[in-house]
């Protein structure tokens, strides 16, 4: 909750009030959300959000390509030198009030300590890549934005695969600072350590290879 809206609810007369309906709400939620993980299952990708729960509907191809591209490279540099673990979509990551499947979420070495053979709900990863549908971005760039900055997602990486590009935002503070979607040049990680891919890696089979024979390369 931003200062300016609790400033504002602190100074309401019916605060009493308020804070007993927020909690009845909340307890309707919560209910809700012990039934979700009671009923899900892994043939499906679920999310729960603000009270909601949300089945995907299958991907378009150009979206299962971008994101395997990515994730290939990415799992290809983390696994060689020991720097954590690369998951990919149907993983479950638990935020205070919300859990998301994203396409694609990195945990370094502390947060592995966190994660068993067994292990169905993740911790909140320490980066996290959406590629875009016309379904999902409305969330990937509203209630997920702020809710990955608010709790610590130190990079989020959001791929357009209509305009072929990336936006890298790095976490400062609990915001993520604009920044300028990038169609070119080269992508560099400050959360997996050496990381390095050209964005049209994402997009380009040729690039991709290419960039996956460095990365095994410098292994």
């Amino acid at each position: 909750m931003s200062a300016a809206i609790l400033e504002t609810l602190l100074q309401a007369p019916d605060l009493p009030e308020l804070i007993q309906q927020a909690q009845r709400s909340l307890a309707t939620e919560q209910r809700m959300r012990e039934k979700f993980y009671a009923d899900i299952t892994p043939e499906h990708k679920w999310e729960f959000i603000q009270g909601e729960v949300i089945m995907h509907s299958p991907a378009l191809n150009r979206h299962l390509q971008a994101t395997k591209a990515i994730f290939k490279l990415m799992e290809g540099f983390v696994t060689t030198r020991g720097l954590g673990d690369v998951q990919i979509e149907k993983a479950m990551t638990c935020f205070p009030r919300n859990d998301y499947e994203p396409d694609i979420m990195f945990f370094g070495t502390a947060k592995m300590q966190l994660i068993f053979p067994d292990t169905l709900r993740f911790p909140i990863p320490d980066l996290i890549v959406e590629v875009l549908a016309p379904s999902t971005e409305k969330r990937d760039r509203g209630i997920k934005f702020e809710d990955y900055a608010l709790h610590g997602v130190g990079e989020y990486w959001i791929v357009d695969t209509e305009a072929e590009t990336i936006e890298l935002y790095r976490l400062q503070g609990s915001v993520y600072p604009p920044v300028e979607a990038k169609r070119d040049g080269i992508l560099t990680s400050e959360i997996i350590p050496g990381f390095e891919m050209p964005v049209r890696a994402a997009f380009d089979p040729l690039v991709n290879a290419e960039a996956m024979k460095a990365i095994w390369s410098r292994g």
